[in-house]
């Protein structure tokens, strides 16, 4: 089942909101990582879509995540470490 665009719209404009109180640039970094880190390729691409078309209603916040690359892979793959990069027995859990 896919989101609706009016869906996809709210829910990135919560994620805007979310990020609000933070500097403008801290704002976008973080709409623009959530939306990367939880949100599957193809909701990505729709919302890439959206912001292309100028839809109304979409966060200027969002719109300028998505302008910076939102659609690229995950945060999370760089995030990740494993034993070649820690050594043997170590682990990037903390």
């Amino acid at each position: 089942m896919s989101a609706t665009p009016e869906k996809l719209i709210r829910m990135a404009n919560q994620i805007a909101t979310f990020f609000r109180p933070y500097p403008e640039a801290e704002a976008v970094a973080g709409t623009r990582e959530h939306i990367q880190a939880f949100w599957t390729p193809g909701m990505r691409r729709a919302l890439a879509g959206l912001c292309a078309a100028g839809a109304p209603g979409i966060d200027a916040v969002v719109r300028a995540a998505m302008r910076d690359g939102a659609i690229a892979g995950s945060p999370i793959h760089r995030e990740m470490a494993g034993p070649e990069t820690l050594g043997p027995l170590e682990s990037d859990a903390g």
